[in-house]
Order: structure tokens, then sequence, then C-alpha cells
């Protein structure tokens, strides 16, 4: 019996990765054994323009009938500008063309802002996020949707698949054991305004807990890292912390450097089932201090990690202090990670998700 192909659209890429594309690239790799053959097809709007683009589209979409197909949205795939009114019109193509259009809300919030142009932009966002959802078949979204406002009473096509690990998946015996000093893992800095703010964060809590007494290595890698470098260095100068900086490494390297971690440290905002670099560190079997917030929800909260109130800085050491000075508590939380990850963010159970919902 072959496998039902599904379409997976998307917009324009981002750089230097693309969260994203890597997702559609998981679901292509591990939908075969659930009976879906995942295609993913770009619409080069930012290249050839909308126009020409719907046309292409449209004769590609021409071959899909009664296929899923589902739009990858984020606002910058569809916009240059955060402006991205063209995106529902995509749905319509497929609908006309009898494929069966859904939409992943990879972006389910208008970005917020002051001024003029902000208030326009987000005006115009949560108009774009009300109609993919009014033109679509089926809309997945990637946290819990209890928070999300703008949703109708009625959701019935609706649903929540989280993300997984945007890297290979380790078995647990992939852990470097008798590490000479406690190492911290940080994937990730976002980057322009937000990396001074993080580095702070970062520098504060790990002077907080050298200054009980340990010596600490911090491996920083990712998107941003090597930009945050410099900072980083700076913030931490004459305190005893080895740094290792590596920049963007590919999917393969990310559980070889977790692997020499004993714990994940995360502040790009608050934690939550989007969070594929958190969730590399869920997979690999990490405790991970991390700040909480509204989508701080089940089930990233099944999953071995300490979530402060955001912001709390102090809190955030006292947590970090305690998972690396507690054996049996860092032993559990790996546990729960271990758990989470094969029950909720496995690769396997999120095919299995897409299998039950479009099957």
């Amino acid at each position: 019996m072959s496998a039902e192909q599904v379409i997976l659209l998307l917009g324009r890429r981002d750089h230097p990765t693309d969260g994203v594309a890597d997702y559609c690239e998981k679901l292509r790799e591990f939908g075969a054994a659930r009976g879906l053959s995942f295609e993913s097809v770009q619409v080069r709007w930012a290249e050839k323009g909308w126009r020409a683009a719907l046309a292409e589209l449209r004769k590609a979409a021409s071959a899909w009938r009664d296929r899923w197909v589902f739009l990858q949205y984020t606002t910058l795939a569809w916009s240059r500008r955060g402006f991205p009114l063209r995106a529902p019109s995509v749905l319509d193509v497929l609908r006309q063309c009898g494929a069966r259009p859904g939409v992943v809300l990879h972006d389910f919030a208008p970005q917020t802002g002051s001024g003029i142009v902000a208030a326009a932009r987000e005006v115009c966002q949560l108009h774009v996020l009300r109609q993919l959802y009014a033109r679509s078949d089926l809309a997945i979204f990637t946290i819990s949707m209890k928070n999300i406002s703008w949703l109708p009473m009625r959701r019935e096509k609706a649903v929540f698949i989280p993300v997984g690990p945007n890297c290979p998946e380790s078995s647990p015996s992939a852990r470097i054991a008798d590490q000479d000093m406690p190492t911290i893992a940080v994937y990730g800095v976002t980057g322009g305004s937000q990396t001074l703010p993080e580095v702070a964060d970062i520098a504060f809590v790990l002077k907080q807990v050298i200054s009980s007494g340990h010596a600490l290595r911090l491996l920083v890698f990712g998107r941003g890292s090597r930009e945050a470098e410099p900072a980083l260095r700076s913030a931490l100068a004459g305190a005893n912390v080895e740094i290792e900086a590596y920049g963007v490494v590919s999917p393969g390297q990310v559980p070889q450097i977790l692997a020499r971690a004993d714990v994940l440290l995360f502040v790009r905002g608050h934690i939550s089932s989007r969070r594929g670099s958190a969730i590399a560190g869920i997979a690999c079997g990490l405790p991970v201090v991390c700040y909480s917030g509204p989508d701080t929800d089940w089930p990233i909260t099944e999953a071995g990690i300490l979530a402060v109130p955001m912001g709390d800085r102090q809190a955030l050491a006292g947590a970090l202090e305690n998972v690396l000075s507690d054996a049996s508590l860092r032993s559990a939380l790996s546990g729960r990670s271990r758990h989470a990850h094969e029950t909720y963010f496995s690769w396997a159970a999120i095919t299995a998700r897409f299998a039950a919902e479009i099957g």
C-alpha cells in the first residue's frame, strides 16, 4: 500500500538556520512509518512576486486534488516587513484546485510594539491569523490553545501538536559522564536587541552559582551564539567560567555538545512546547532550568524542567544551583525529560498525531 502524500508549503527561507524547514524535514523522515509521505514545496513569492508565485502554485496544486496541503506559517516567511496579507490567498488557491487546505501556525499571535506602524502591523497580523484559520480545513498549533484569545469559541478544526527536537534523537548512553567541572549548555541566543539582556541573564546566573564555590564550564552554541560571544566573555571576565562558543553547528553536532552538559539553561523568553532548542535538551535527557510564562503548559511541564517566573534572575540562579548540587534531583529531572521526549516530543509521537488527525 502506497503512503498518503502530504504537501508542506514553505514561504521565504530564514537564515542562517530555518527551524520550519527543519521541522518539515523531520516530518518527512519519520512520516513513512505512519503511512505518510511528506513533501516540502516552496512558494517563491519573495523571488518571483506574488502574482507569478500563485500562478506557479496553481499549476502544481492541480495534481494535489484530495490531498492535504499544510501552509507553514510564520509572519516573516510570508512578508518582508511583517504585513503578510497575501498568505490567506494561498489557501484559496489550494481549495480552488481541490486540495484540502491546512495550516501549521508556528507563529500564533501578532507581534506587539509601540508606534503607529507597530499598531498597524499588529492589526494586520491578527487579521491574517483569523483568515488562515477560517480558510483552512485543519489548523495545527504548536502550543496549547487555551491562551489563544483570537480563536472562535467553536474550535473543532484546531489541533495542538508540539514540535520535536531540531537535532537527531540520542540515547541516554550517549551522555558523557565524569566531567571535571559542572557544565551548562546554552542553545541559541535570540540576537538583535535581545542579545544583551540574555547575556546579562546568563552572566548573572553563572556568577551567582560560582559564588557558592563552583567552577563552571559554559557551552554556548546555535543561532546568535557567535555574535553574543564577545559580550559573554566581557560579562564573565574574571569569573571562574570556562567558555566554549561554537556558533551555528550542524544538527548532528547538537546532541554531541549536549552530551557534555549537566543541564540546559534556557533564557530565550519563557519555555513552551514550540521551543525546539529547549526540546533538544529534553530529547537528550537533560534537566532544563528556565523561565516560565503564559505558554509554559502541558506537556512541556511533564519534562524535567525547573521553571521560575519570567525575569527573576535570582530564582533562576537558585534553580541552577539546586540542579548542579543535587545528583538525585538531577537524575530525577533527567528521567522526566527522557519520558516526556518519548511520549510527547519524539518525532515518532508527533507523526503519529498527524496520522491520527488527517487519516
